[in-house]
């Protein structure tokens, strides 16, 4: 078994992004390099890098997320970015959806230690849940999957008129033109990349965002929706 290398300190950075939850921050970091090490969450290799390439990289995210609104992380795997994001804002109400139940149990360890109590954690794949979970302002997502396939699991889980936030890296730009067909027909109707986190980190984080208009998911999604939503209010009725 690999040992994990040593978490190095917090970025000066990370105290000014983090706030009053940097201490909290710290703790999230050695549990990934800890636990999520042990656990297969992350590579042992990602550990001396664990600040500028995922918590901050994902914490300034918040720059572009709305205030106020609801938020799914899809395949949130470790929390990344719905922990970072969850602890820069606490105006947000956070799901973090994953299908693993490893993850879920990690993630429910994390959110209780934190005391994060605008986090949810929810197991279960985003095509299983619509209907289940509450339709949400943003959808976030990081390392999940190319562009097109990530927007067949996130949009349809979008309320109408809502947006998609994508951490990518250098491939952005060609995702997003590659899959600009497969995004008209899920109801996208802008789409924008984004450079955030100037002066926390180098290079900044690249953020693909899809926003839809009032059939996310597109005419395909809409029998679905609608019969999820019938089934959700027979449920409730009994």
């Amino acid at each position: 078994m690999t040992e994990a290398a040593e978490l190095p300190p917090a970025p000066e950075q990370a105290r000014e992004v983090f706030g009053d939850r940097f201490a909290d921050a710290v703790r999230y970091a050695e549990l990934l390099a800890e636990a999520g090490v042990q656990r297969g969450l992350i590579g042992p290799r990602e550990v001396p890098r664990l600040w500028e390439r995922h918590l901050l990289n994902c914490a300034v995210l918040s720059e572009v997320v709305p205030e106020g609104v609801t938020v799914c992380d899809v395949g949130s795997g470790a929390g990344l970015p719905g922990i970072p994001l969850a602890l820069v804002r606490e105006d947000l109400k956070i799901t973090l959806l994953e299908p693993l139940l490893r993850r879920t149990n990690f993630l429910t360890e994390v959110v209780e230690l934190l005391g994060l109590d605008h986090v949810t954690v929810v197991r279960g794949r985003a095509e299983e849940v619509m209907g289940k979970i509450q339709p949400v302002h943003v959808v976030t997502a990081r390392a999940v999957a190319p562009l097109d396939r990530l927007a067949t699991w996130g949009i349809p889980l979008l309320r109408p008129y809502g947006e998609m936030l994508a951490l990518k890296g250098d491939t952005a730009e060609e995702e997003l033109k590659s899959a600009s067909a497969a995004l008209s027909k899920l109801g996208a109707v802008e789409t924008s990349i984004l450079h955030v986190g100037e002066g926390v980190v180098d290079p900044m984080s690249t953020v693909v965002r899809v926003e839809v208009g009032e059939s996310p998911g597109g005419v395909r999604f809409a029998a679905k929706r609608a019969k999820a939503a019938r089934t959700g209010r027979a449920r409730r009725r009994r």
